[in-house]
């Protein structure tokens, strides 16, 4: 006999109410699990190879906290985007960046690839197919889609931290627990 487990309905945050400045969960995660640290470290390093352009990885990490939902990534990379003096018209449109003038045709691959991991397909069609791969493949040699690919799994990695422990937007992430 298969269990099944009930759920109480929980009802939804008002759209009125306050936000609280403060994480959800109360002690750091990296405090708690320090190996973090070293996991974040890796990651930065492996992206941070200069065979995609920072600007880049930035523009498909930002996409990816649109995607799912998450204000501390989205306002995280935004910030990484001014400070590396990227217009206010292209951050802008990184929501809507496949109707926007402002992307070269490499950065609208890797845009298109970030979207096509994170975000459910159709029922009986591959998330990545063959024609995507293909298009981003045309743009990025195979170090470089590795380190897009790398990319898009290390905005993943922290998303689980940034929904979870919430995080203050626009705050490092080890300031809202200092």
């Amino acid at each position: 006999m298969e269990k099944t487990m009930e759920s109480t309905p929980v009802a939804p945050r008002p759209i009125t109410a306050e936000v609280p400045l403060r994480p959800r969960l109360a002690t750091d995660p990296g405090v708690l699990v320090p190996e973090l640290a070293e996991v974040s470290a890796a990651l930065f390093r492996a992206t941070g190879n200069r065979s995609v352009p920072r600007t880049t990885i930035s523009l498909v990490q930002l996409r990816a906290g649109q995607i799912v939902g998450s204000t501390y990534l989205t306002v995280l990379h935004t910030g990484f985007l001014r400070k590396a003096g990227e217009t206010e018209e292209r951050i802008d449109s990184v929501a809507a960046w496949w109707d926007s003038p402002y992307f070269t045709p490499a950065e609208r691959a890797a845009l298109a690839l970030v979207e096509a991991v994170l975000q459910p397909a159709a029922r009986g069609r591959e998330r990545v197919p063959d024609e995507l791969y293909a298009e981003v493949a045309a743009h990025y040699d195979e170090k470089a889609l590795t380190t897009l690919t790398l990319a898009i799994g290390q905005v993943n990695f922290f998303v689980a931290i940034a929904l979870v422990a919430k995080p203050v937007p626009g705050r490092s992430f080890s300031e809202p627990w200092a």
